[in-house]
């Protein structure tokens, strides 16, 4: 039972990481906590595995069950190291960015704006914690326009369109700038353009 439950708290484990791109937007305050809470679970991981491995040689592998928990081990917090965002790219397998903005404010907060091939889009916010709003857009003349799919609670802020302007800083040699726009709020929201084929989507 304990070898059990050894097993399926790995497995959980090694599952969060490589999910890490579905569920981090949507704890908000609650990501950092979680990212904590990891760090601690592979730490006891990784104690464990130190543990096996001397017992293991105590009893010179001659234990085939103790044998499968350090291979199980060593797999699992091998890939972690070596990828510890995930063995998938799943934001690439989406579809390439056409345009990439970002703005970084007091505090260190960040916010990324992605646009992708296939019209997704991909607002994330980090500050505190991590939130994030996607969905579709449309490009109609020099406006794009924002059409989200879904919500996450805490503090994020969700535009509904914006239009490309140039620079009037040109901060870290970018030319251009994303003006993002709220329907309901005159109050512009200025993002730093550091990629931008956005060109080969008009019609």
């Amino acid at each position: 039972m304990k070898n059990k439950r050894f097993l399926i708290i790995t497995i959980i484990f090694f599952l969060l990481v490589n999910t890490t791109y579905y569920w981090e937007g949507k704890l908000g305050l609650l990501t950092f906590p979680a990212f904590i809470f990891l760090s601690i679970v592979f730490v006891w991981l990784f104690i464990t595995l130190l543990r096996q491995l001397y017992t293991a040689t105590k009893e010179k592998f001659k234990d085939p069950e103790r044998n499968y928990k350090i291979i199980a081990l060593a797999i699992v917090l091998t890939l972690t190291i070596l990828k510890p965002n995930g063995l998938v790219d799943f934001d690439e397998l989406k579809g390439a960015d056409i345009l990439i903005a970002t703005r970084e404010g007091g505090g260190n907060c960040t916010t990324i704006l992605k646009l992708k091939e296939n019209y997704d889009f991909r607002q994330r916010n980090v500050c505190f914690g991590i939130t994030e709003v996607t969905g579709t857009f449309k490009i109609s003349n020099d406006t794009i326009f924002f059409k989200a799919s879904d919500f996450t609670w805490g503090k994020n802020k969700y535009f509904d369109f914006a239009i490309i302007k140039p620079t009037k800083y040109g901060d870290q040699g970018n030319t251009l700038d994303l003006v993002l726009f709220n329907k309901n709020d005159t109050t512009a929201y200025q993002l730093d353009i550091i990629k931008n084929e956005l060109t080969m989507m008009r019609k």
